[in-house]
C-alpha cells in the first residue's frame, strides 16, 4: 500500500523511509538523550568524582573539554555527513562517543577523565548533527515538525531528568556508572541504526577542507574558551583573555576568507544568501543564550532565595521545562496539519522576552508559584522556537546542504550558550558583589566569594544579617541576568517578523515553486539510489 512505500520527502528528492521508521526514530532519541543528558548527570556526579580522583583545581575542564570539542567538531561532522554518507559518519559518533564513556569511566585520575570527555564531546557533536540531519533526510519538511517536536521533548527530559538520574546511579552505583550507563543505551542505538536506516550511498571525490576546518576549531575553541574562563579564571582584561580574542577574531577571518576560494568548504557560504536560514541562525544564538543561562540561575535563585534543597535540582525547571517540552510537540503537529510555521518564531520571540522580564521581577518575597508561572511562560517561548528554527533552516537550503545547515543551527545554538552563561554569570557575579558591599561593609566576603556554591543548608549557618544580604543580592544578581536576556530576547522577536514564510518542501502542489526572491532554494532533486 501507499503507506508502506511512500518515498520520505516526496518533491524534496529525498530517499525512501525504511520500513520501520519509528525503529529509525527511537534510535535517533535515545542518541539526542546520550548527548544532552550526559552533561546533566556528569554535574550531580562531579562532587565524588573530585572526591576519589582529587584535582579540584581542573574541576572545570571536565565539562569544558567535552563542550569545546562538541563544538568545534559540529561543523565537521555535518560536512562529513554531506560529502559520504549520513549513516555511516553517524554511526562512527556513536563508537567515538562510547568510547570516550567506557574511558571515562575507567579514568584513574583527573586528567585522564578530562583527556576522555574530550573524545566523548568529539562523538557528542556528531549525535546532535545526525540525528537532525537524518530526520532532514528521511521526513518531508510538512512531517518534519512533528518529528523534531519529539526531538525537543527528549531534550526537555533530559535536562529534568539528568540530575535526578545522576544522583541515583552515583549514590547507588558509583560515580564511573554515570558513563557506563551510556554504553547499553548506545549498542540499541547503534543496532537499530546499522540494521533497520538505509539512506543512498554517497561518494565525494572532493578532498575534506582540512584548513578550513582548522581555522574554524581555532576560532570556536577561542571564543568558548574566552566565555568560559573571562570573569572567572582571568579577568576580562588580562593578557591571556586578549590573547585568545586575538586568536579567534583572526582564525574567524582568515575561515571565512578561506571557505571563498575552497573547493568543497566545510562551511560553504552561499547558504547565508538565504534571508530565512540566516535570521533562524540569529535566533537559535538567542535560544541558546537564554536557555542555558536561565538554566544556570534559576536554581541558583530558587535554592539561595527561596531556600530549595538542591537534591531535586531538575525539578526546579520542571515549569519551564514542561512548558517547552508541550509546546514544542504542539507546534511540530501545528505545523505539520498546516504547513504554516512563522507564527511559531513570532510568538516565541514575544513570549519569551515577557518571560523573562517576568523573572527579573522576582525579589526575596516571591513565592515559588509565582516564580514557576513566570518561568512557564519562558519554556512556552522557547517550546515555540526550539525546533521551529532547526525545520526552517533546513528548508532554506538544498538537500546537498542538509548536513551544514543542521551543524550551523547547532553550532550557533552552542556559541549562544557560551555567551549567555559568560555575559549573564559576569552580570550576575558583580551586582552580587555591589549590593554584598552596600549591605555587609565587613564579614560578607567569604559568602560573595561562595556566591555560586552556597546551598540552602550552608546559607542557614551564616550569620541572619549576612544571610539576609546575600538572599537581596542574589535576588539583584537575577533581576540584572534576566533582565538583559530580556533585551536579548527581543532580538529573536525582531529576526522572527522579518522571516518569510516559505512553503515547506513536500507540502503539496504549491511547495514545488522555485527559489523565493530572498534565495531560499526549491527543493533539490536527488534520486533514490542504492541504500547503504
Amino acid at each position: 500500500m501507499a503507506d508502506k512505500t511512500e518515498a520520505a520527502t516526496g518533491d524534496a528528492g529525498a530517499v525512501k523511509q525504511p520500513r520501520s521508521v519509528r525503529v529509525v526514530l527511537l534510535a535517533l532519541m535515545i542518541a539526542m538523550m546520550l548527548a544532552m543528558l550526559d552533561n546533566m548527570i556528569i554535574g550531580t556526579a562531579m562532587p565524588t568524582i573530585v572526591g576519589e580522583l582529587g584535582g579540584l583545581e581542573h574541576l572545570s575542564w571536565v565539562v569544558t573539554a567535552y563542550t569545546l570539542a562538541t563544538a568545534a567538531s559540529t561543523p565537521l561532522w555535518g560536512k562529513l555527513g554531506d560529502m559520504y554518507g549520513r549513516k555511516g559518519s553517524f554511526m562512527t559518533s556513536i563508537v567515538i562517543f562510547l568510547a570516550g564513556s567506557a574511558l571515562s569511566g575507567m579514568a584513574q585520575d583527573m586528567g585522564q577523565l578530562i583527556g576522555f570527555r574530550a573524545i566523548q564531546g568529539l562523538g557528542a557533536g556528531g549525535l546532535m548533527v545526525g540525528v537532525m540531519a537524518i530526520i532532514g533526510d528521511l521526513i518531508p519538511p510538512r512531517e518534519r515538525g512533528k518529528y523534531q517536536g519529539m526531538i525537543a521533548g527528549v531534550m526537555a527530559l533530559s535536562m529534568i531528568g539528568g540530575p535526578l538520574v545522576g544522583g541515583t546511579i552515583t549514590d547507588n552505583w558509583g560515580w564511573r556508572w554515570s558513563f557506563y550507563i551510556n554504553l547499553p543505551l548506545g549498542v540499541v542505538a547503534l543496532i537499530a541504526i546499522s540494521a533497520v536506516l538505509h539512506l543512498p550511498k554517497k561518494r565525494s571525490e572532493a578532498r575534506i577542507d582540512y584548513l578550513g576546518a582548522a581555522l574554524l576549531t581555532v576560532g570556536i575553541t577561542a571564543i568558548v574558551l574566552v566565555t568560559t574562563w573571562g570573569g572567572t579564571e582571568y579577568a576580562w582584561t588580562s593578557a591571556r583573555i586578549m590573547e585568545l580574542i586575538g586568536i579567534g577574531v583572526a582564525a574567524l577571518i582568515g575561515f571565512v576568507f578561506w571557505q571563498t576560494r575552497a573547493a568543497e568548504p566545510i562551511l560553504p557560504l552561499h547558504i547565508f544568501r538565504s534571508r530565512n536560514f540566516t535570521l533562524m541562525s540569529v535566533i537559535g544564538f538567542i535560544v541558546g543564550f537564554v536557555m542555558f543561562g536561565a538554566t544556570l540561575f534559576l536554581p541558583l535563585y530558587q535554592q539561595s532565595v527561596q531556600g530549595a534543597s538542591a537534591t531535586n535540582s531538575g525539578l526546579l525547571l520542571l515549569p519551564m521545562l514542561g512548558a517547552m517540552l508541550v509546546t514544542s510537540m504542539v507546534a511540530g503537529r501545528v505545523t505539520t496539519s498546516t504547513g504554516r510555521y512563522k507564527i511559531f518564531p513570532v510568538a516565541g520571540g514575544a513570549l519569551m522576552t515577557v518571560g523573562l522580564f517576568l523573572l527579573s521581577t522576582m525579589d526575596t518575597d516571591t513565592t515559588r508559584f509565582t516564580s514557576g508561572m513566570y518561568m512557564a511562560v519562558v519554556g512556552l517561548g522557547m517550546g515555540c522556537l526550539m525546533q521551529i528554527t532547526m525545520l526552517v533552516a533546513q528548508n532554506s537550503v538544498e538537500m546537498k546542504d542538509m548536513g551544514v545547515a543542521s551543524s550551523s543551527t547547532t553550532l550557533f545554538r552552542t556559541l549562544g550558550s557560551s555567551f549567555g552563561v559568560a555575559i549573564m554569570g559576569a552580570l550576575f557575579n558583580n551586582r552580587v558583589q555591589d549590593v554584598m558591599a552596600e549591605r555587609v561593609p565587613a564579614g560578607g566576603s567569604q559568602a560573595t566569594e561562595q556566591s555560586a556554591t552556597l546551598t540552602a543548608e550552608a546559607l542557614k549557618a551564616l550569620p541572619a544579617a549576612i544571610r539576609d544580604a546575600y538572599q537581596h543580592a542574589v535576588s539583584a544578581g537575577t533581576h540584572g541576568a534576566f533582565l538583559l536576556g530580556s533585551a536579548v530576547a527581543v532580538l529573536a522577536l525582531v529576526a522572527a517578523v522579518f522571516v518569510k514564510e516559505v512553503p515547506l518542501k513536500g507540502a503539496g502542489p504549491k511547495a514545488e515553486a522555485p527559489a523565493d526572491g530572498d534565495g531560499d532554494p526549491a527543493p533539490a532533486k536527488t534520486p533514490v539510489t542504492e541504500a547503504v
